[in-house]
């Protein structure tokens, strides 16, 4: 599909522009098997995503150290808050993939606004952002506790466009999760799918409006429109 170059790039945090596989070794140091991180993401997501469909709102450290406080249980292992909290410190100290700065500096450098949403805290990652020398090109870092629903309900877009200022139709989500662009498109948003690992799109979401491997691939595509 033809994009046109958004006013303002919503973009996604964890595995957009963040590189989690680091987390590994924290899961690992807790007694699970790395792998272990890509489980406890998912269900994450899914206790948060619940939530949201029955009208409620779990802030995601809360969701995030229950579901590792089952997993560990699960696994005959103590699931103690020093160890729960050890692994969820771990996010405080995660770094941006090597694309992220170029790419955003690139394409605010074409006038468009930056700006993050996250299904996270937005101070977790001040510390990458600032490490990454970004921080000051993100005009807002928003998350989802003022509107009270994780992405990909309407209402955490919506809220990003009124913070911002502008109309849904003005506004693109960058993200590696299609459910994440799925959400976005329907709530009037363009959806930039970031295919870091060349992973194929699901049928049943709405398709993205424009597909890249990473920000810089994204930045030169903008500059043609």
């Amino acid at each position: 599909m033809t994009a046109i170059r958004p006013e303002v790039l919503v973009l996604d945090v964890n595995e957009t522009l963040s590189e989690m596989e680091s987390l590994r070794s924290r899961f690992e140091g807790a007694g699970l098997p790395g792998e272990s991180l890509d489980t406890w993401f998912a269900a994450t997501l899914r206790d948060g995503f619940a939530l949201t469909a029955a009208g409620s709102y779990g802030a995601f450290r809360t969701i995030g150290a229950d579901v590792l406080r089952s997993m560990l249980a699960g696994a005959g292992l103590a699931p103690d808050e020093a160890t729960i909290g050890g692994v969820l410190f771990g996010f405080g100290e995660l770094r941006v993939h090597p694309d992220v700065a170029s790419g955003l500096r690139r394409i605010h450098d074409l006038g468009v606004r930056l700006v993050t949403l996250t299904n996270g805290a937005a101070s977790m990652s001040e510390r990458m952002f600032a490490e990454a020398g970004v921080l000051p090109l993100l005009e807002h870092r928003l998350d989802v506790e003022s509107p009270g629903r994780w992405k990909p309900h309407p209402a955490a877009y919506q809220y990003a466009a009124e913070v911002c200022g502008v109309e849904v139709e003005r506004m693109a989500l960058v993200a590696v999760h299609p459910w994440d662009i799925d959400g976005a498109r329907r709530a009037g948003l363009q959806g930039f799918y970031l295919d870091r690992r060349a992973t194929p799109y699901p049928e049943a979401f709405l398709a993205p409006d424009l597909v890249v491997p990473d920000l810089l691939a994204l930045a030169k595509a903008l500059e043609a429109r």
